[in-house]
């Protein structure tokens, strides 16, 4: 007989989820003695997993699906509808293959030095105003680099708006109120600018590089040879904007990491080889992004004694899982080098979302966001010099995505270089 699945006592936790999105399933997990239990979110039953046990079952494609999972409401803000997030199957490895496609090494070493190349021009601009609030500054930088990068066309007025609505696409997504509202707002014009530009593309009016997202995605063809609509082919590109800009969150946490530990800065400084990748994973790994993700079992089936029905909801609990003590030695001390002694394991370690890389799972921005951060590390690190004033660098663990409370300033900007 299979035992039952530890039930939390709450008739529905939502609220506690909201107050406490990083801790909600480990605390839980710890106080039920197991790696999951089942909970009622927005009313849902809901299985609650954590640790990399946990990460593998939840990869395996025979037994979950990711359609139907997440909450609408942010499904429709982060991710739109109709995208490789809510495919499964054939269809989401044809759609997946095409991403990967356009993350090769040359073509994300180019986004790498475009990034650069903004970054540069702006620490000059930076240099003439007495405080930087880094959090608030880096989407407009990241938004130049990856629209010229992906062939979307973008006037120097739009910039503005583009990098606010691309932000809260993601900043707002998980917010309650007038925040979430403005998130579906953006998404809904973000979709119809992209749509447009698609439309030109198709028609010949528009002529973006052919290695570009933006074409690729005008011309990609669905399993039945079918064109993409304008409006789910606007979702995937800005699958490739939105998450780009997205990394400001980790660089705002690396420049946080830098200023928390400067024997680290000491040795980016020195150019020690391999040492940016140690710091950088290491980032990802200690700092929280996003909590969790969602899924849906394909099938009934068992796991360790547990029985799983057909059609369950599952989250799985990333930030926990990249601090579970089974894995890491002292996870909730900051060490880069603890990285030149990771196995490689795709399951202890998903600050993006996990799985095997041999099967497709993880997430196709990994790489960008891995190269992005060097960048930016390595800009903040070597090419300016800054103070950081006095401020309350507490990380705000209450927030989606969690980030310092001063969202990071730095003051008295200088190039290096």
């Amino acid at each position: 007989m299979p035992r039952p699945i530890p039930r939390d006592e709450s008739f529905d936790a939502t609220l506690a989820l909201i107050r406490d999105p990083y801790e909600f399933v480990r605390k839980r997990s710890q106080r039920h003695g197991s790696d999951l239990f089942e909970t009622r979110l927005l009313l849902r039953r809901t299985v609650c997993m954590i640790g990399p046990e946990a990460a593998r079952l939840f990869y395996d494609q025979d037994r979950f699906v990711r359609r139907g999972a997440m909450p609408e409401r942010i499904r429709s803000t982060l991710l739109g509808r109709g995208g490789v997030q809510g495919l499964d199957d054939a269809a989401h490895r044809h759609r997946k293959r095409m991403f990967m496609a356009l993350m090769t090494p040359e073509r994300i070493a180019r986004l790498g030095e475009m990034t650069a190349e903004v970054l540069r021009a702006h620490a000059s601009e930076w240099a003439s105003r007495e405080r930087v609030v880094l959090y608030d500054a880096l989407p407009e930088i990241l938004t130049r680099a990856v629209c010229a990068w992906s062939g979307v066309s973008l006037a120097e007025a739009e910039v503005g708006r583009r990098s606010r609505e691309l932000t809260a696409m993601f900043d707002g997504a998980g917010a309650i109120g007038p925040q979430h509202w403005w998130s579906r707002l953006a998404r809904w014009s973000g979709e119809r600018w992209i749509a447009g530009l698609v439309e030109r593309v198709r028609a010949g009016t528009l002529d973006p590089p052919e290695e570009s997202a933006l074409r690729v995605l005008a011309l990609h063809r669905d399993l039945e040879g079918k064109p993409l609509s304008p409006r789910v082919a606007a979702v995937e590109v800005l699958n490739v904007l939105r998450p780009t800009v997205a990394v400001a969150v980790f660089i705002t946490h690396a420049a946080h990491a830098l200023h928390e530990h400067p024997e680290c800065r000491q040795r980016l400084q020195a150019g020690e080889a391999g040492y940016a990748d140690l710091f950088v994973q290491e980032v990802r790994r200690f700092y929280p992004f996003f909590p969790a993700v969602m899924a849906r079992t394909r099938r009934g089936f068992e796991w360790k004694g547990y029985r799983f029905p057909e059609g369950a909801r599952v989250m799985l609990d990333l930030h926990g899982t990249d601090h579970d003590p089974r894995s890491w030695n002292a996870p909730e001390e900051f060490r880069p080098e603890r990285f030149r002694r990771w196995d490689g394991s795709p399951f202890d370690f998903i600050p993006q979302g996990g799985g095997d890389h041999h099967q497709g799972h993880r997430c196709a921005g990994e790489w960008i966001t891995i190269e992005l951060m060097k960048v930016a590390v390595d800009f903040l690190a070597r090419r300016i010099a800054y103070d950081v004033p006095e401020q309350d660098l507490r990380i705000d663990r209450a927030r989606l995505p969690a980030l310092p409370r001063s969202r990071f300033v730095i003051g008295n900007v200088q190039p290096c270089d």
